[in-house]
């Protein structure tokens, strides 16, 4: 069995004193791959700097770039200019995570659209996938979603999603993948399951976004790292009625054809 964690946040000081074994365990669990996911021009440098190969010591990392649109505000004049030269360095599978979000104040929502807006644009240029994060605004994510659709499918991956059906089905019309993390297994996440049960299988992916969203049993007793992805994969392959070894192989697919890593 063959697991994708497709979005860790590896960089992060809660996996400082212990990273290497972060990813011993990841590997015991099955894990093979993992993207590692700056919010920061500083972070973003940190993921490449540990998207280096492991010589075929599982899990590989890669990373995405960009800046979290919470960061927006605390971007340097020049610092997009380092993500776009980031951007085209070896084993940077992707741009992110950006996109918008209502429920913080950190960043003025127009700064956040514009840093969006870049990402987008970025990855039409690229041909980059873009890592999405949409919280308390989806309205307006999918306002600029359909803008950016005027110039051809979409490459990305709505991460960590908690839309609704609807909303799930424009972003897969669009081009889009659907990612779940660990409020997948919460016991009042039913309104999330039955979306997850509909996700077209060559469109469905996985991840942990940890160190945050520890998922059930682990939710209240550990930091989350990427190991904890068995859980999310069993419980949706619980949902969607297959094995969990059926999952695994499906997501994987999803997750290497959209990062195209061979």
């Amino acid at each position: 069995m063959q697991l994708f964690d497709t979005h860790a946040h590896l960089d992060q000081d809660a996996f400082d004193s212990d990273r290497p074994q972060v990813l011993a365990r990841a590997a015991q669990a099955g894990v093979t791959r993992i993207v590692a996911v700056g919010v920061t021009r500083a972070s973003s440098e940190a993921c490449l700097k540990l998207a280096q190969p492991r010589g075929g010591k599982p899990p590989e990392v890669y990373a995405a770039v960009g800046i979290h649109p919470n960061h927006t505000a605390e971007a340097a004049a020049d610092d997009w200019d380092r993500v776009v030269e980031l951007a085209g360095r070896d084993r940077a599978v992707a741009l992110g995570e950006t996109g918008l979000d209502r429920h913080w104040d950190f960043a003025p929502f127009e700064l956040q659209q514009d840093y969006f807006q870049r990402h987008l644009a970025l990855s039409r240029a690229t041909g980059l996938p873009v890592v999405i994060h949409t919280r308390d605004c989806d309205t307006d994510m999918l306002a600029m979603l359909r803008d950016a659709y005027r110039h051809g499918p979409l490459r990305g991956v709505m991460h960590s999603f908690v839309g609704d059906g609807a909303m799930a089905e424009e972003c897969i019309a669009m081009g889009l993948h659907i990612s779940f993390a660990g409020m997948a297994t919460y016991k009042k996440s039913d309104t999330i399951r039955e979306v997850a049960r509909a996700i077209p299988a060559d469109r469905l992916m996985v991840e942990t976004d940890s160190p945050y969203l520890s998922p059930e049993p682990v939710r209240k007793v550990r930091r989350n790292e990427p190991a904890h992805v068995l859980h999310t994969a069993g419980r949706l392959a619980e949902v969607r009625g297959v094995t969990l070894a059926q999952l695994a192989t499906q997501t994987t697919a999803n997750a290497n054809r959209l990062f195209n890593i061979p």
